[in-house]
């Protein structure tokens, strides 16, 4: 079944870019989850990373009603999902944020699961 999803939490959004770039040059994957019908959080499973892709082991991922969709990062700057993303969009939800370099707030884009950008707004709201 298909979440509506508000937005995504800001503090969600700087963890992603924080790690992303700390990640650099390598990407940094992971899994987006919702609380109210807004991303909050983000889970990063065991990921095997280069400076050209990131891979998911989604058999260690449990399943959980929550998760809406995937996160990863393009250390090349661009946001533009490859073949091999929207193959791994399929299987994860419907909402996917590729994040770039410089990894600042403007550096992201969302996707649905068959590459069309969509539209997420960025929520301020208090994740405790």
């Amino acid at each position: 079944m298909k979440k509506k999803i508000k937005g995504i939490a800001r503090d969600a959004l700087k963890f992603i870019l924080e790690v992303s770039a700390s990640s650099h040059p390598k990407e940094f994957a992971g899994m987006l989850y919702e609380t109210d019908q807004v991303i909050t959080d983000v889970d990063v499973p065991i990921t095997q990373s280069s400076n050209v892709s990131a891979v998911m082991d989604l058999f260690v991922v449990p399943v959980n009603t929550h998760r809406v969709g995937s996160v990863h990062s393009h250390p090349s700057g661009a946001l533009q999902p490859s073949d091999a993303d929207i193959r791994m969009f399929m299987s994860t939800g419907d909402y996917h944020i590729i994040v770039g370099r410089p990894y600042e707030i403007t550096s992201w884009a969302c996707y649905d699961r068959v590459g069309n950008i969509r539209k997420l707004d960025v929520l301020d709201v208090d994740l405790e």
